[in-house]
């Protein structure tokens, strides 16, 4: 009896792992493959404050950036891969210094992840196309979302409507 025992709670407390690591198909995430480049084509396409923010997750200081305060009308890009990612109609002066947004264009221009450098959890905002750092997205925007969308203006390139 002992025998049978020790066997069913080894088969049981193996399965356990497995268990655990399913997720519902609402909580499942797309594992995104990103825009392949090495480090020394990112060095020679970007600038080096671009190259820290997107590739190493840098930020820039606030009210320091080219777009924080910008009031033009027309589309703000990936600085790393020129996919359109936020709309000047979206655009809200958050007084944090940086460029803030209610929404992405497209949710699927975005991956929203976890960070939790310098002792903090945030939720990072990531380019779906090449993986750049952009900001981090917070709970404490306007309607009709919610959402602040902070972003670096090292991360974006802003291309004004005609």
């Amino acid at each position: 009896m002992l025998k049978f025992n020790l066997i069913f709670f080894l088969a049981v407390t193996s399965l356990l792992p497995a268990c655990s690591q399913q997720k519902n198909s609402s909580d499942a995430k797309p594992n995104p493959v990103f825009l392949q480049k090495s480090d020394a084509d990112w060095k020679k396409e970007l600038t080096s404050m671009q190259y820290h923010v997107l590739r190493e997750k840098g930020t820039e200081r606030a009210f320091t950036g080219a777009y924080w305060n910008n009031n033009e009308k027309g589309d703000y890009h990936c600085a790393g891969c020129h996919q359109k990612l936020f709309s000047s109609e979206t655009k809200f002066e958050s007084g944090s210094g940086w460029p803030s947004f209610y929404k992405p264009v497209l949710e699927a221009a975005v991956i929203i992840g976890t960070d939790r450098s310098y002792g903090m959890v945030r939720d990072e905002v990531v380019c779906s196309r090449c993986g750049g750092h952009l900001g981090h997205v917070f709970p404490d925007g306007p309607k009709p979302t919610g959402l602040r969308y902070c972003m670096n203006s090292a991360a974006l390139t802003f291309e004004k409507e005609p």
